[in-house]
């Protein structure tokens, strides 16, 4: 099979999930990318070696691979497939999507410098904002997910503006092109968090944003099964991201890369259902006599629905509302559903549950809870790969529980 490494313009995002921009020949004619499952790579002489580091030294590449922590051949092959999918330059996979997140920001923050968070972010990566950040000398702002607000909190010393869109759990989608021409008009750096939009529904390097971050643990693995994280961008920019990932080796290893890949083949096919499902969910939720509010940017009610619809191909399988009642009404339904499992995760083929009070912030004082939102009736489904009508027909024998 020949290596065509021009990118075919007319492939669709479910031909480049599977073969990324060309067709690799793989070893011994493999289908499948194989799992190289080794740390070192040897060289079969001295003088080999100092080639190999001149060359490298010189920017020139002689052989792909000397030891593990810098990479492997199945790894290379995922990183390649993801950055087709997302459209970039280049991918960089970590061993968990917090790893990706915290080492992208350690990479690209200097101290004396401001960042800028929104809120409604995951919450692991609001600790690491408000609780270590400033131990490196690092100034924080956490603001509401709108450009106005990002606008007003940029001071002189900013560098960095993060954000996820959507957001984690109140699915809040900001105006990317608003926000990128806000961050080159004061010579910002953009990073964000797609992991609940995944390339196949929003494209932020297309607008303009520096570099995009993506949970792969969520629906680019999409089967529960795995742990990592990628970083994507232009080469340029990735470069210093790289150094610090060969030092710091949170890399994943060929048997989590070659799930991943496998994974992604069928990533195109699950999102449109995943989509589908989202939806349809959130239309019948927002009906239902039980429910106090539903969030889904997919539906008008939303804040962020013109934006959502205009930017995004579709709006996930993440839905978030509020059970009428409390503590009390909102446990009964949760454990009487019968298709969904409680546990924190997103984005895999079985359909999940959060009692977000509950499961992940349950460790926090209850006034600082109530004042970002995390009250007792507030829940998170993840909608699977189950049969829609299936999942609607749980959901409601669950709330006529209550």
């Amino acid at each position: 099979m020949s290596n065509k490494s021009s990118k075919p313009a007319n492939w669709k995002p479910a031909t480049l999930a599977v073969h990324g921009h060309s067709r690799l020949p793989k070893a011994h004619f493999a289908v499948s990318t194989p799992i190289v499952q080794t740390s070192n790579f040897y060289f079969d002489s001295t003088a080999e070696v100092l080639d190999f580091m001149k060359a490298k030294s010189e920017g020139r590449t002689v052989r792909e691979h000397e030891y593990g922590r810098y990479g492997n051949p199945t790894q290379q092959e995922c990183e390649r497939k993801l950055a087709a999918v997302e459209g970039a330059e280049r991918a960089l996979l970590f061993s968990t999507g917090m790893s990706a997140v915290i080492i992208a920001l350690m990479a690209y923050m200097k101290r004396g410098k401001h960042i800028i968070f929104t809120g409604d972010c995951y919450r692991q990566t609001r600790d690491f904002a408000t609780n270590l950040l400033s131990e490196f000398g690092i100034e924080v702002s956490i603001v509401e997910p709108t450009a106005e607000a990002i606008e007003k909190a940029i001071r002189p010393n900013t560098n960095i503006i993060f954000t996820e869109s959507p957001t984690n759990p109140y699915l809040r989608v900001l105006d990317l092109v608003a926000i990128v021409k806000i961050a080159k008009k004061h010579r910002v750096m953009t990073l964000i968090d797609a992991t609940l939009a995944t390339p196949y529904n929003i494209k932020p390097l297309e607008m303009g944003v520096d570099i995009v971050i993506h949970s792969a643990t969520k629906y680019l693995g999409g089967h529960n099964d795995l742990l990592a994280g990628v970083v994507l961008g232009n080469h340029k920019k990735l470069d210093t991201l790289y150094r610090m990932q060969r030092m710091i080796g949170a890399t994943p290893g060929p048997f989590t890369c070659f799930l991943l890949e496998r994974g992604l083949k069928t990533f195109a096919l699950r999102m449109e259902h995943h989509n589908k499902a989202g939806l349809a969910v959130a239309k019948m939720l927002e009906a239902h006599p039980k429910i106090e509010k539903v969030w889904y940017p997919g539906l008008k009610s939303h804040p962020d629905y013109k934006v959502a619809k205009k930017q995004m191909r579709g709006l996930g399988s993440l839905v978030t509302f509020l059970v009428k009642g409390g503590d009390r009404e909102t446990r009964k339904f949760i454990d009487s559903l019968k298709l969904f499992l409680i546990t924190p995760s997103l984005g895999g083929s079985e359909s999940l549950v959060t009692q977000m009070a509950v499961m992940s912030f349950f460790d926090y004082p209850e006034e600082y809870r109530q004042s970002i939102g995390m009250v007792d009736n507030l829940v998170r489904i993840a909608l699977g790969l189950e049969d829609v009508e299936d999942l609607i027909s749980d959901l409601k024998q669950a709330l006529d529980r209550i």
